[in-house]
């Protein structure tokens, strides 16, 4: 059977922390997790899976920093502490299941998973190949 993740590589775990808002930017514009990591040039999900391996308190500490940095949503200035332990909440409870634990360590290493990429490799050669075939058998005329 198809590994039901194959166009969705990331931990489906991680969501609801990685959608959560952080507070509105200067525009009035919500700014989520996702958003803020990125704009820090953090991989979301790579800092998500190794938030996850820290535990709550590491993963705090670790947003808590994070977030302080971050200048883009003025709020954050004086209340980056409380934001960052809600939102340490938000994440999974840590790699227990087997499921997650592969996904997380995934994710933290940069290896997506190999046999998604071969049957994608595949199928753009079968394309391909197809394209060519299909193209190539007119007179020309």
């Amino acid at each position: 059977m198809a590994d039901p993740n194959v166009l969705n590589p990331h931990p489906p775990e991680f969501e609801r922390f990685l959608y959560a808002s952080v507070g509105e930017d200067r525009n009035g514009y919500i700014v989520t997790v996702l958003s803020t990591l990125a704009r820090l040039g953090l991989d979301p999900w790579k800092e998500t899976a190794e938030l996850v391996m820290l535990g709550r308190d590491g993963a705090r500490a670790r947003l808590g920093t994070l977030l302080s940095g971050f200048r883009d949503v003025p709020a954050l200035a004086s209340d980056y502490g409380r934001i960052a332990r809600d939102l340490s909440q938000l994440l999974p409870e840590g790699p227990t299941s087997g499921a997650l634990q592969r996904a997380a360590s995934t994710v933290a290493d940069g290896r997506p998973g190999t046999s998604g990429a071969i049957w994608a490799v595949l199928a753009i050669i079968f394309v391909l190949f197809q394209t060519f075939m299909v193209g190539g058998s007119g007179s020309g005329e």
